[in-house]
């Protein structure tokens, strides 16, 4: 049996066979144990740099021995990393099919199904071990069956046990004794997560973090010595020189003992004293502060920011800024994890179960880009009234509430009753009046200026309205205009602005009362002449012709 992989080539029945069973197994005597050696032991400057060197010239073994350590034994690097990793393997994963066409959605189908059975979402974690070390590998078992080929197991091969090609740097190649064999295709899944641009071996976080983990684990060690010899006072034991070799030998037992039982017997004549170190605690916040410094540092390599893991100053909005510098690492590992599951695996099985295909399903991993959920209740609280149509199951769905029942007890506004039958016999209730109608041309949300034109409307097609409107108009006119001499009308005329009018009026030397009487009139015409002016515009066409002769009149005198 030959079968084709997404590239067009045909893998025969022998290599099949492989593919169902392991490969890289690990070797007692050979070049892939099982176990490995501890490259953090006495880690120092010399030897951290011979380790680098060996990396950055293909040989990666020691190298991936000591970012295997650092893991284990710097809490912090340990903590914020798996807080990486995990949060991107906690993504949720979908399947987009390549198009609507029927076939497309099949093979969309077929990877959904083998989502559903677990088996990538229990490996991401260990495929994610590239985010330390640059690459991580992993063994394809494949399940082999006349209605479906696709992956069953995947097994987690320590990078140790690989290098990358000495011609072109990249290239993951299995190690053996004496050689490096290339990889099976479609028999491992390598996933490269480079964390800087270069070479595979000097791309993972673990290179960097090493320099830290360095100089903290000395820090570490100095500050364990100092609370050694300074976390207590120093036991000081004093004897004369007629004292004995046997004398010394107990004053030595009680001041090496005393620390530990507490008490101690001394001969008579002999004393012990306690001396104490002054400024204590500046000693040892040196070696704090130092082994704080270099935590927040990791934490800036492996998470962009500290607040997420350190309780700095700045509050809630700092908090925020620093969570969304974290969202924005997580949708780049993903992307990276997509990519590589899409190619390696999705295209695989695929090619596998239908053939070569012109295109492929894509797996999405990620959280959808959705507009928060006050915005979007803000928006429909203030698009619907003005016309906006939003079903109710959509916002039932984005709040995460179900469809109520019909004997729910529901939140809202109470519903009106329903009216009582009526007794037998009974007279049916008299119809209300409708409502008047406005007029077409009106404007929506403007009821008082309807009510007030269709009153003043009413009010105009009587007479007598109009002839006590055109009376007092008139008389006020007429008072008005009686208070203003000729002289005044000339100063009027000829003054440019109000400040060259209120100097000629000021050396008129008018009386102020019978000024402050007539300056109030003119203004009462012109807010009769307003009201009128606006009532012409609401009222009909015969109540207008009757309110121009209302003007008329006001224009006389």
């Amino acid at each position: 049996m030959s079968i084709l992989d997404q590239f067009g080539h045909s893998i025969p029945a022998a290599e099949i066979r492989r593919l169902r069973e392991e490969e890289a197994t690990p070797t007692l005597a050979g070049v892939r144990p099982a176990f490995s050696f501890h490259q953090a032991d006495n880690i120092t400057p010399g030897k951290l740099a011979s380790i680098h060197r060996l990396a950055a010239h293909g040989d990666g073994r020691a190298y991936m021995e000591l970012a295997e350590d650092i893991e284990e034994r710097d809490l912090h690097y340990s903590a914020v990393l798996r807080t990486r990793r995990l949060s991107v393997a906690g993504l949720p994963m979908t399947v987009e099919a390549a198009s609507d066409d029927a076939r497309h959605m099949e093979h969309a189908d077929l990877i959904r199904r083998w989502l559903d059975e677990c088996i990538l979402e229990e490996a991401l974690f260990d495929i994610l071990d590239a985010v330390g070390k640059g690459y991580s590998v992993h063994e394809i078992i494949w399940q082999t069956e006349p209605d479906r080929i696709w992956p069953k197991q995947f097994i987690y091969r320590p990078q140790r046990w690989f290098d990358p090609d000495r011609v072109d740097g990249e290239t993951i190649m299995l190690r053996e004794a004496t050689s490096r064999l290339p990889l099976l295709p479609h028999k491992f899944l390598v996933h490269r997560h480079p964390s800087k641009s270069g070479l595979v071996l000097r791309s993972g976080l673990a290179r960097v973090a090493s320099w830290a983990f360095m100089w903290k684990s000395f820090a570490l060690r100095d500050w364990a010595g100092f609370v050694q010899n300074y976390g207590q006072p120093l036991r000081l034991g004093r004897y004369g020189p007629e004292s004995t070799a046997e004398d010394r030998a107990v004053l030595w037992s009680a001041v090496a003992n005393i620390a530990g039982d507490c008490a101690a017997i001394v001969p008579r004549g002999m004393e012990i004293e306690f001396v104490e170190v002054g400024d204590l605690k500046a000693g040892s916040d040196l070696y704090e502060r130092r082994a704080d410094w270099l935590d927040r540092q990791v934490s800036k390599l492996v998470l962009g920011q500290t607040t997420t893991t350190d309780a700095v100053s700045g509050g809630h909005a700092v908090s925020r800024e620093h969570r969304l510098v974290q969202e924005d690492i997580e949708r780049a590992d993903a992307r990276m994890l997509r990519r590589t599951l899409t190619r390696q695996l999705v295209q695989t099985i695929i090619a596998f179960n239908f053939g070569p295909q012109d295109a492929y399903p894509r797996l999405q991993i990620g959280r959808p880009e959705e507009i928060p959920l006050e915005r979007v209740i803000d928006g429909v609280a203030r698009l619907v009234p003005l016309g906006l149509r939003v079903e109710q199951g959509d916002m039932r769905d984005r709040l995460g509430l179900k469809d109520p029942d019909d004997d729910a007890e529901l939140l809202g506004a109470p519903r009106a009753p329903a009216p009582a039958p009526a007794a037998p016999g009974a007279k049916p209730p008299a119809p209300e009046e409708p409502p008047e109608e406005e007029d077409p041309e009106d404007g929506e949300g403007m009821p008082a200026l309807n009510a007030i034109r269709r009153r003043a409307a009413k009010l105009l097609e009587t007479p007598e309205a109009v002839d006590a409107l055109t009376a007092r108009l008139a008389q006020d006119a007429d008072g008005a205009l009686a208070g203003l001499t000729d002289e005044v009308r000339a100063e009027i005329e000829a003054a440019t602005d109000m400040q060259d009018l209120a100097r000629r009026i000021a050396r008129m030397q008018l009386d102020p009362k019978a000024l402050a009487i007539a300056m109030g009139r003119g203004m009462a015409i012109a807010h009769l002449a307003g009201q009128a002016a606006l009532l012409d515009e609401l009222a009909p066409r015969p109540a207008a012709e009757r309110l121009n002769a209302v003007g008329g009149s006001a224009a006389g005198p």
